[in-house]
């Protein structure tokens, strides 16, 4: 046995099932011990940024740590942007990179590459294996901090050393995996039920810190008449059709769920580091309660912190809480919230007949027609918009994406990702043209390993979201810098052995889905949607008008000049904006 066989070994015994990676000289070793063996599978990929959110999924949605790999120097770099997602989102995933021969460090080596100083910022830990001998110890620290503290690790093997005889085998054992929860003294508990006895109306902002508390959480909305705003990561937990739910804030929110936040005379901040300081209350009494000491009082003032986990917190300050008779504000924040979602239900009706048609009907069919357990990897950009707007993460469906790190191309290789852990649940990715162009090689990973996800590609032929930035800063989209230029996707799709289908009316979008939904091949819905759509944020403020206004006459100024990019696009809004 090798240091290679030993690495191995020891991911078998954590129940490790895949390496996403791309093959190399110092990954050799590794790749030949996996070669011998069929518990774990190695996971070729085309891009080794896309084997990174493959293993991030992995990590994010099962009870084990996701596994990427890759070579020396530049193979390795390409791993940065999904470890640092992983990084954002807290994920648990281990990183394997080889390195040149010890010999030849810091020589200026060919391909040699300085990695533990580029992935400081990533990593909790880096198990830089410098001999045989301490190998076994480096390489099971890095995955007991992985998954206690559930971040990214990397261990880095020199190719000298993977062919060294494996030592201290003795030394191998399983990872020791903390079940504890985090407990706040009762003074805490005693303070905050004080001041949530005092207030009128107490409003409840919920992140995915709640995940494990969802039915504590919903009981003590009951019981102090609380509306509860969730963040994008929590959508799946608090999802539109649960009680009391009345929301997003943020930017891509909603009025309801806004108002819940900004309007209350206390908010309890529940298991989120949600960083969008302008919707936050600046003059409401605020209790963050949060099991990472270092995100109490991170974004806004509080008034009363509590470390400790929701899912032991919120049981005990609920007996110490009394009943709240008043329900009027809450009730009439849940009739805004139906209004919204009867809104959002009109929005994406088939009855709206724009050619092409509106990303709403899109979103709004597979969310009616996916299945309950289905997991969805939400891209960065427009699409997520009309997914969190439209769609209702409801049962057991979970929800994916770069959610705090914000980085498109995440959706399509965490679909594969997801799908190789859960092969019997349906797997959806919603993209937009812009995303998917940028990981759209890895269409044939999915081929090859026979994995049946449906990708939802938001076709409008424009970086969608950069124009909505833009014009809120007040600047005329630069149309020609927004560009996509588009393939078909649709024969893209069947042209690396999936399938796919082009659609740009209504009345396609619902056999379209029916199709996906179906297929066992790696399915594109090529959907050709107007770029026309506008997507505002539930409170507008001055600035923002005066911004928006201000960049709706500059484009038609550069139109009345003779634009004609500017006069399509200003049409386009006028026909969506009244279809």
């Amino acid at each position: 046995m090798n240091v290679s066989d030993q690495l191995l070994q020891i991911l078998k015994n954590e129940g490790v099932k895949h390496i996403f990676g791309v093959a190399g000289d110092a990954l050799n070793p590794l790749v030949d011990a996996i070669a011998k063996q069929d518990d774990v599978k190695w996971i070729g990929v085309n891009h080794e940024g896309n084997a990174s959110y493959a293993a991030f999924a992995q990590g994010e949605l099962g009870n084990n740590f996701g596994v990427c790999a890759s070579t020396v120097g530049p193979g390795a770099l390409h791993l940065v942007n999904g470890l640092y997602n992983a990084k954002k989102e807290r994920s648990p995933v281990l990183a394997i990179t080889g390195q040149i021969p010890i010999e030849h460090l810091g020589t200026a080596y060919h391909q040699e590459a300085d990695l533990t100083k580029i992935f400081d910022d990533i990593c909790e830990y880096q198990a830089v294996v410098r001999s045989p001998e301490e190998a076994p110890r480096v390489i099971l620290r890095a995955i007991r901090i992985a998954v206690n503290k559930n971040c990214v690790c990397r261990v880095e093997l020199p190719s000298d050393i993977a062919f060294m005889k494996a030592e201290n085998e003795f030394f191998v054992h399983k990872v020791f995996r903390s079940k504890s929860l985090t407990v706040p003294s009762s003074e805490y508990l005693l303070e905050a039920s004080k001041m949530i006895n005092t207030a009128e109306k107490v409003g409840i902002l919920a992140g995915a810190g709640c995940r494990e508390a969802r039915a504590d959480v919903l009981e003590l909305s009951e019981h102090i008449k609380a509306p509860i705003t969730h963040s994008l990561r929590s959508s799946d937990i608090f999802d539109h059709s649960t009680k009391n739910v009345v929301g997003l804030t943020g930017l891509i929110g909603n009025k309801s769920g806004y108002e819940a936040v900004m309007d209350c005379d206390l908010l309890l901040m529940l298991g989120t580091d949600f960083p969008y300081t302008n919707y936050l209350p600046k003059n409401t009494k605020i209790i963050q309660i949060d099991k990472r000491e270092e995100n109490i009082g991170n974004r806004t003032p509080i008034d009363l912190g509590i470390h400790g986990d929701i899912v032991s917190v919120i049981p005990q300050l609920r007996k110490l809480i009394h009943a709240k008779e008043d329900g009027s504000w809450l009730n009439s924040l849940n009739e805004n919230f139906r209004t919204w979602k009867n809104n959002m239900h009109e929005k994406g009706s088939t009855d709206r007949e724009m050619s092409p048609t509106h990303p709403q009907i899109v979103a709004k069919s597979v969310s009616d027609l996916a299945s309950d357990d289905a997991i969805f990897t939400i891209d960065t950009g427009t699409s997520a918009i009309w997914s969190s707007n439209i769609m209702n993460f409801h049962s057991g469906r979970r929800i994916i994406g770069s959610f705090n790190h914000g980085s498109m191309a995440v959706g399509l290789p965490a679909a594969i990702g997801a799908q190789l852990q859960f092969p019997k649940r349906e797997v959806w990715a919603m993209v937009g043209d812009g995303a998917f162009n940028m990981s759209m090689h890895d269409f044939k990973t999915a081929v090859t390993y026979k994995l049946p996800i449906k990708i939802i590609i938001f076709n409008n032929s424009e970086l969608g979201f950069v124009k909505i930035e833009m014009e809120e800063a007040g600047l005329a989209p630069n149309l020609d810098a927004l560009a996509v230029n588009n393939i078909d996707f649709a024969a893209y799709a069947k042209l690396c052995g999936g399938d796919g289908i082009t659609i740009s009316e209504a009345d396609q979008v619902h056999d379209a889905v029916i199709r996906a939904k179906n297929s066992k091949l790696p399915f594109i819905i090529n959907a050709v949607v107007t770029s026309g759509e506008l997507a505002l944020p539930p409170k507008i403020e001055l600035e923002h008008a005066v911004n928006f206004g201000v960049s709706k006459t500059k484009e038609l100024w550069r139109a009345l000049k003779g634009d004609r990019a500017q006069w399509d696009n200003i049409k386009k809004e006028i026909e969506s904006y009244f279809d």
